[in-house]
C-alpha cells in the first residue's frame, strides 16, 4: 500500500490459486481487503499464503469474507497457512479475520509473522472455534499448530505458539484449561497509546477474558467463550474500541 493525495491505495497486487482478495469501496480514507478462500476451506495438503505491506503513513484493514474452515484431512496430510505482514513507519495494519472453525479429524499448521517499524501500529485478532455448536459437533481428533510472531525492527515483541492434538473438546473441558469453552481468541494491540486503553478494555470484558500490558505500548487480551456467537459479543466492542472505527461489515452479528 502507498499514499496518494492523502489516501491509501494499492501499490502492487498479485493473486493466484483459490485465495482471492476483494476491495470494497469505503467512505473513509482507510483501505480494506477482504480475503476469500474460493475452495471453501483448508484440508490436508492445501498450502495457502498471504503477504501484505502497509507503506509509510498508510492504513490497511484485512478481514475475511466468512469463517475459515479447517476440514477433515487424510492421514499424514496437513494443511498449511502462512500470513506475512509488514508495517512501515507511521503505518497501521488491522488484521481482523473472522473465526477459524476446527473440524473433527482436521490437521492445520498456521503461522502469522508481522514485522513492524518502531512507530507502526498493529491491531490483531485470531479467533478459534471448536466445531459448530448448533450442529452438535465436537472435535475428538484434530491437530492444530498455530504461531504468531510479531517483531519490531527484527526484535521479538510478541511470540505465541499453540499446539492442540487429539481430543481437543475433552482438553478444553478441563476446568483448569478452558472449563468447557468452545471458542477462544487472542487480541494484540501495538500502539503508542495502548496503555491508555487498558482499564476501558477490562471494563468491557466478561469474567472469561483478561487483558494486560506486556509493555506500555503492547496490549494483549485473551477470551474464552461458550461458542462463536458469545465470543463475538465480547470481541466486537473490544475491537471497536481499539480500532477507533467501525469494524468491517462482515463482522457484524
Amino acid at each position: 500500500m502507498k499514499l496518494r493525495n492523502g489516501k491509501t491505495v494499492l501499490d502492487g497486487f498479485r493473486q493466484s490459486g483459490s485465495m482471492k482478495c476483494l476491495f470494497p469501496r469505503l467512505p473513509r480514507s482507510a483501505f480494506e481487503t477482504v480475503l476469500v478462500n474460493t475452495a471453501g476451506g483448508v484440508t490436508g495438503g492445501d498450502d495457502f499464503s498471504f503477504a501484505g505491506y502497509a507503506g509509510q503513513g498508510t492504513q490497511l484493514t484485512v478481514t475475511t469474507q466468512a469463517c475459515e474452515r479447517a476440514y477433515r484431512a487424510q492421514p499424514g496430510q496437513t494443511g498449511t497457512v502462512r500470513n506475512n505482514l509488514r508495517v512501515a513507519s507511521n503505518a497501521r495494519i488491522n488484521w481482523l479475520p473472522q473465526e477459524t472453525i476446527l473440524f473433527d479429524q482436521s490437521s492445520l499448521n498456521r503461522k502469522l509473522a508481522v514485522e513492524m517499524a518502531p512507530d507502526a501500529t498493529l491491531l490483531l485478532v485470531e479467533p478459534l472455534v471448536l466445531g459448530r455448536a448448533a450442529m452438535g459437533e465436537t472435535v475428538n481428533d484434530a491437530t492444530l499448530k498455530d504461531r504468531i510472531d510479531i517483531r519490531r525492527d527484527g526484535t521479538p515483541l510478541y511470540l505465541d505458539a499453540l499446539r492442540l492434538e487429539g481430543d481437543v473438546t475433552a482438553h478444553f473441558a478441563n476446568p483448569f484449561i478452558a472449563n468447557g469453552a468452545g471458542a477462544m481468541a487472542s487480541v494484540v494491540y501495538v500502539a503508542n497509546n495502548a496503555e491508555a486503553h487498558l482499564n476501558t478494555l477490562r471494563d468491557l470484558l466478561p469474567d472469561t477474558a483478561g487483558a494486560s500490558l506486556l509493555q506500555p505500548d503492547v496490549l494483549v487480551m485473551r477470551v474464552l467463550a461458550e461458542d462463536s456467537f458469545v465470543l463475538r459479543k465480547s470481541l466486537i466492542p473490544a475491537l471497536t474500541l481499539l480500532n477507533k472505527a467501525p469494524l468491517p461489515r462482515c463482522w457484524m452479528i
